[in-house]
């Protein structure tokens, strides 16, 4: 690819190697989060929300279970300052959550902020600036003391009107473009600006480091974010935390590589949204930590309300992949995957397992508010002979024989394959009592009595182009009667090769059902038979089978024409 050489690296390793975070294998506990969707998420829409809509994001976050939510930048617009007095003015913060707002280091947009959140009960005041090497030459044009001086500056101006404030106030501070700033300067200004702040057990401080372009990769990252829980001032009193973004693809491994590595808190949006390619994902990252058998202390059981929620308000789609909220990240489509899942339900039932291990199923779909019919195993020209048993049996209670799977699969395979589409469950039935239910072009059984004759004597009543009659067979069984009676009215000669039967369990549980295959020249034919005596549906079974059977010597006799 051309024009590869003019980009370089654009992030500066620490002054020392920092790797203890290599040394831990998981996230044990979660950090605290911190929403940023009404935020950096509502700034990265192409349409904002309006004042309603955030109210109703705002309420959506707190039944997930946010305690700190960054509820806007209140010197940005009239919208966001309305927002934020809307909340404080009409008692809509609970007692142990906490809003946050943003504010640059520039004196009128902080005393704007100031304004904004008189009256929070708790609150955090984000206040950021620059410090990056591209910002600080082509963009402020200052020095490394100036741009300190900044931040300095409005840690100063936050200390003084913070004085003047009623209610419980925080301070956070953001070195901006982290990723471009040498991390041995990004230290001294962050320790500069704690120096002002002076953070004790009563008053603890956040500092916030931002991957505002992500530009290094997670593993370079967990060793920055370590190098400054390493050097950073008054530490016993400073929250760490991180606010990844997502231009590399890298986000969520950031974020939890920067939490082995010492970060306390995350920052972050539902889903990702956020600037350019987004913030990092917080679903993912609390989900992966649920997956290890660690509470999160977010609660996404109700993903697909939350999911269809988000579209709405944001507008913006949750792709059909996104890991735990996509709505086919659960789906299998492939036969083996199918197979495999299906054996993996039908194991965990059996042996009543009490750890989730079921195959290409990381958590179980239902802790998310999945369900397994409609969302795990679902039918295309891909998928396999366990798939489509699975959905029969799910959706209603038919559980094929071993050996009639496959041709089952085959036929709805092929129907999927030709008109190019997925095969609902409803669609999937329809071709299974078209094929092995439904058929009886050539004859019926209208009627049968047995006798206790030579073994079992069967009496059949065949109707056949409108008319009836009485056909007897004897046999060693019922269904052997019926069999040789056949046999013997027809002509015909095959072999009795599969029965199996079992009780719908999908219903009405007083129905049985059962599956009849015969051979005849190398080919086997399958019928199925559902009815509330388990002899008169085995009987049903094999009129298809047969009448399968008469409708192949029938078209071979007008092909010989």
């Amino acid at each position: 690819m051309k024009n590869y050489e003019k980009y370089q690296r654009g992030y500066f390793l620490p002054p020392e190697e920092c790797y203890d975070w290599v040394k831990k294998d998981y996230i044990e506990k979660p950090p605290i989060w911190c929403s940023v969707d009404l935020r950096d998420g509502n700034q990265a829409l192409i349409e904002p929300m309006s004042l309603d809509e955030k109210i109703e994001f705002y309420k959506m976050l707190l039944d997930i279970g946010f305690k700190e939510i960054e509820v806007g930048f209140p010197a940005a617009s009239d919208t966001e300052f309305l927002f934020l007095r809307t909340l404080i003015d009409n008692h809509m913060i609970p007692e142990d959550v906490t809003i946050q707002v943003l504010t640059q280091a520039r004196e009128h947009i902080i005393r704007k902020t100031f304004e904004a959140i008189k009256g929070a009960p708790k609150v955090v005041v984000h206040l950021y600036n620059s410090t990056s090497v591209a910002q600080r030459e082509q963009v402020f044009h200052k020095s490394k003391e100036e741009i300190k001086q900044i931040a300095v500056d409005g840690a100063k101006l936050l200390e003084e009107l913070a004085k003047e404030v009623e209610g419980n106030i925080t301070f956070e501070y953001s070195p901006e473009s982290f990723h471009g700033t040498e991390v041995d300067y990004a230290l001294e200004v962050c320790n500069a600006v704690l120096d002002v702040w002076q953070p004790r057990p009563e008053r603890q401080i956040i500092i916030n480091i931002p991957a505002t372009v992500e530009t290094a990769m997670p593993h370079v990252f967990a060793s920055q974010i370590e190098y400054m829980n390493k050097h950073l001032k008054y530490r016993d009193n400073v929250i760490l935390s991180v606010h990844p973004h997502n231009d590399r693809g890298c986000g969520v491994a950031d974020t939890e590589l920067s939490v082995l590595a010492g970060a306390d808190r995350v920052e972050g949006t539902l889903f990702g949204n956020g600037e350019r390619t987004g913030n990092v994902d917080l679903v993912t990252v609390a989900m992966n930590m649920y997956s290890y058998g660690v509470d999160p202390g977010l609660d996404f059981s109700k993903m697909p309300v939350i999911e269809a929620k988000y579209e709405r308000l944001t507008r913006m789609p949750v792709h059909d992949r996104q890991p735990y909220g996509g709505s086919l990240v659960f789906t299998a489509f492939s036969g083996s995957h199918q197979d495999a899942i299906a054996k993996g339900m039908a194991y965990r039932e059996e042996q009543e397992r009490d750890y989730w291990t079921v195959p290409y199923l990381p958590i179980d779909p239902q802790d998310v508010g999945r369900t397994y019919d409609a969302d795990v195993i679902r039918i295309n020209s891909q998928s396999g002979k366990g798939g489509v048993n699975y959905i029969l049996k799910q959706n209603y209670g038919i559980s094929l024989p071993e050996k009639m799977r496959e041709d089952m699969s085959y036929t709805a395979k092929s129907v999927s394959d030709q008109a190019h589409k997925e095969l609902t469950p409803e669609w999937i039935y329809q071709i299974f009592y078209d094929r092995y239910i439904g058929i009886r072009e050539v004859f019926e059984i209208s009627d049968c009595h047995y006798v206790p004759r030579k073994g079992i004597t069967a009496i059949v009543t065949i109707e056949q182009d409108g008319k009836s009659v009485d056909v007897n067979g004897q046999g060693n069984g019922r269904l052997d009667a019926v069999s040789n009676a056949l046999k013997n009215y027809f002509g015909i000669d095959y072999e009795l090769v599969d029965y199996e039967e079992h009780s719908l369990t999908k219903g009405s549980t007083s129905k049985a059902v059962s599956y009849v295959s015969v051979l005849k020249d190398d080919i086997t034919y399958w019928g199925v038979g559902i009815d509330e005596d388990i002899i008169r549906s085995s009987m049903k079974a094999l009129e298809i089978c047969v009448n399968k059977v008469l409708k192949k010597e029938l078209a071979k006799k007008e092909e010989a024409k």
